[in-house]
């Protein structure tokens, strides 16, 4: 894909964020307002029935603070995907889904898991390595960013705090960094100079011919215009004889 096709807005790069917080809590909303509780469908490692919370945990939140710490994150890192990377950010999303989903469900602890924070895992692992891989200094620039945004998050990798699933946030975090070796078309790339390139040849640069083979700078005298030689002017005079 060409340079000039990257990093260009569009409606979606906000509208499909602003779903995803949307779609989220709605189904919280209706968590509360109609007394269900929907945890079930979440992910339940090492059993047939806990497959299917690979689809639906990433929609499902235990209360309104587990809701809303996931809000802001994945509106902003979502944000950042479709604009920076837009050609891949729906397979990022989807296989991001399902794969942390299913990684969660082999590893996992006997417990029903459930939220959109495995999801943010691979967002701020792909968005992290992806930048450092890639080697384009705005790609880079976002990995900095996320990292000082959500760099802190890594803790939350290890059992450090119970009723988190570490796990969830461990499968998430491996995901984002398969992604960011396994997606390398579609990719900005950064700007290759002349003699970056394969058919670079030295003795046609017109600015290394400037220079001796030990590096020192060869003056080069501009010759002086020859001047052409002009034909002698002649002046010619008319008399009119005056009949008054």
């Amino acid at each position: 894909m060409k340079q000039h096709k990257h990093f260009k807005f569009s409606p979606g790069v906000i509208a499909y964020p602003v779903f995803f917080v949307l779609t989220i809590w709605l189904v919280f909303w209706f968590e509360v307002r109609f007394g269900y509780n929907l945890s079930k469908y979440g992910v339940y490692p090492q059993t047939l029935k806990g497959l299917r919370g690979v689809v639906f945990s990433p929609f499902l939140h235990g209360n309104i603070e587990h809701i809303y710490h996931n809000t802001i994150p994945l509106f902003v890192l979502s944000t950042a995907l479709f604009y920076f990377y837009r050609p891949i950010a729906w397979r990022v999303i989807l296989f991001g889904i399902l794969i942390s989903g299913f990684l969660t469900w082999c590893i996992g602890r006997p417990s029903y898991h459930i939220g959109a924070s495995g999801l943010i895992y691979v967002l701020v692992s792909f968005t992290f390595f992806k930048g450092v891989f890639a080697k384009h200094y705005r790609l880079i620039a976002l990995s900095l960013l996320v990292i000082f945004l959500y760099g802190s998050m890594i803790w939350y990798t290890f059992p450090i705090e119970e009723g988190i699933s570490w796990e969830g946030h461990l499968s998430g975090l491996i995901t984002g960094l398969v992604f960011a070796l396994f997606f390398r078309k579609e990719i900005a790339k950064p700007k290759k100079y002349a003699w970056e390139q394969e058919n670079y040849n030295e003795e046609n640069d017109l600015f290394l011919q400037h220079f001796d083979e030990n590096g020192n700078f060869i003056e080069t005298k501009e010759e002086p215009e020859i001047e052409e030689e002009l034909e002698p002017l002649s002046i010619r005079y008319i008399f009119k004889e005056n009949k008054d």
